[in-house]
């Protein structure tokens, strides 16, 4: 494990993988305006260094919450891990993450592996009777 990378409010740390092509990232505290920058250069920062990559796993267990700036950085690092030809997943996501993904309609975008999600997507691939 690499010593956590620290922001306001805000942790990051890099644990080791499992598997080679396999990146796991902790994030711990709220995901907001203040941290949101350094958050993603660092998150970058251990993506390319992990290249190449298949599987980027961001734990979201210790996220306490986040605002539409943290919003804003999950989606431009899912951009990024999408270039890398890897998948980010959000691991253990709280209710409450789970809950605004869907409301801002970015659980689908976010976590494509998530039921809720596949269900949708498999409603919307239903032709209509």
């Amino acid at each position: 494990m690499t010593p956590p990378t620290e922001f306001p409010d805000l942790r990051l740390t890099r644990t080791p993988g499992a598997t080679q092509g396999v990146l796991l990232l902790r994030v711990e505290g709220f995901l907001d305006y203040d941290n949101a920058d350094a958050f993603l250069a660092a998150a970058t920062q251990h993506l390319d260094d992990a290249l190449p990559l298949h599987e980027l796993h961001l734990d979201c267990a210790g996220l306490d919450g986040l605002d539409s700036m943290g919003l804003s950085v999950l989606l431009m690092l899912h951009r990024r891990t999408t270039a890398a030809c890897a998948v980010l997943h959000l691991d253990d996501p709280s209710p409450s993450l789970e809950r605004l993904l869907e409301i801002t309609g970015t659980l689908e975008y976010l976590t494509p592996q998530h039921p809720a999600a596949t269900t949708e997507a498999d409603g919307r691939s239903e032709s209509p009777s």
